[in-house]
């Protein structure tokens, strides 16, 4: 007899597998990146297309069909390769091939398993870096480079926001170091790499540009026109938006196959998994070339392409969203809802407690973001999601979001 947390569980779960089978199935991201990117990107201990074939392909297609049957969802709908594999007889883990291989419970290289040689290389040779910003991730992301030993001239407002970036990563330094996760002489020689400027000008030399600013589109665009202006020939510009298209920073310069997304998640210094982000115009040596670059920095790149939410958050808010939605109905309370995808999927975070953390008003934006892109009407942002933010009840941030901290 299924659990009430097993059936909340599955309410929210196999339609978030679901999304994941089509981002794999439309050739938009590989099934390794697609699973690296939750991993990595939000601490799940499994992607999910590992998690399904470990469900059972044919038990998650059966569920969805009868929820489809009954809502009419197209987001309910089992995709079409989940459709084909169960038919095939490769219903996961059981049966040895789902959507991966295994043997023995557990995964093995198969055919679509990266090997060494498909490793990424440098094309472009990037000895020094350039920040636009003093912001959080600005600061993380400067500290990311300088720690892996490149020469880092960062750009601010002012001297204030300047010093406010070294004082944060002296901050983080002093504590790695209590931690003994480093010493002194690291930390000096970090420190020693930042180079800070109040005029862009100081960006002519640099061999890649991170801009770190605030998610503007018209921001952005002025942005990469006065880069273009500024940074030297074959120079790489890269944006850290989460949400807005790289394709429109491109056109703002003469040189549109040298902008790529590095979608570095916060805290950059801490959290593993960058998104790098290609255009359609976007050069293949200057795509490896960042993905070669992040694993040189420590980082899990994945690939994906130039619309709303790549990969994690076009399968992360959807789920937050359901979460919401199945509150509305009454029958489940936050705490319920909760702690069932703690307790049954080992999630660090129950939804609600995940929404506060990002902020209802982010997550609002990104909600709003999807539905425009894709047009799903399973999309449309929860009214209490809505509503939270109208009552300017954000989360953790203002002390009151899903759940109070006051």
């Amino acid at each position: 007899m299924t659990s009430h947390s097993e059936q909340i569980s599955a309410t929210l779960v196999y339609p978030y597998l679901n999304h994941a089978v089509r981002m794999y199935e439309s050739g938009y991201a590989t099934r390794g990146d697609v699973d690296a990117g939750m991993r990595f990107g939000c601490g799940y201990p499994v992607g999910p297309l590992q998690a399904l074939d470990e469900i059972g392909l044919d038990v998650v297609r059966d569920a969805l069909a009868a929820r489809y049957a009954e809502s009419g969802d197209h987001l309910h709908q089992p995709a079409e390769l989940l459709e084909k594999l169960v038919a095939e007889g490769r219903t996961g883990r059981a049966s040895g091939r789902g959507l991966y291989t295994w043997a023995d419970g557990a995964v093995v290289a198969d055919e679509e398993t990266p090997s060494s040689d498909d490793a990424p290389r440098l094309r472009h040779e990037v000895r020094t870096v350039g920040v636009v910003g003093t912001g959080t991730m600005a600061a993380g992301i400067v500290e990311v480079f300088a720690k892996a030993g490149f020469e880092v001239t960062y750009v601010g407002r002012s001297d204030d926001k300047l010093a406010g970036v070294v004082a944060t990563i002296t901050k983080n330094q002093d504590r790695a170091i209590a931690k003994g996760r480093g010493d002194e002489a690291t930390k000096s020689a970090v420190l020693g790499r930042l180079h800070g400027a109040t005029s862009r000008e100081a960006l002519a030399d640099v061999d890649l540009v991170v801009e770190a600013i605030a998610e503007d589109l018209a921001v952005k665009t002025e942005l990469f026109g006065d880069l273009d202006r500024i940074c030297r020939p074959g120079a790489i510009l890269a944006t850290t938006t989460s949400s807005l298209p790289i394709a429109r920073c491109a056109e703002a310069t003469s040189r549109p196959e040298a902008v790529i997304g590095m979608h570095f998640f916060n805290p950059a210094p801490v959290m593993k998994l960058v998104e790098v982000v290609t255009t359609e115009r976007t050069a293949d040596e200057v795509d490896e070339t960042v993905r070669a670059l992040c694993a040189q920095v420590g980082k899990v790149a994945v690939s994906c392409g130039d619309r709303a939410g790549f990969i994690v958050n076009a399968l992360l808010f959807p789920y937050l969203n359901d979460a919401a939605l199945l509150a509305e109905q009454g029958t489940h309370s936050l705490v319920e809802i909760d702690a069932a995808i703690k307790e049954q999927v080992g999630l660090p975070m129950g939804p609600f407690e995940l929404l506060d953390v990002v902020g209802n008003d982010v997550s609002l934006a990104i909600q709003q973001e999807l539905h425009r892109e894709f047009g799903e009407p399973g999309l449309a942002p929860a009214r209490t999601l809505e509503e939270a933010v109208a009552q300017g009840r954000l989360g953790r941030k203002t002390g009151a979001g899903f759940h109070d901290y006051s």
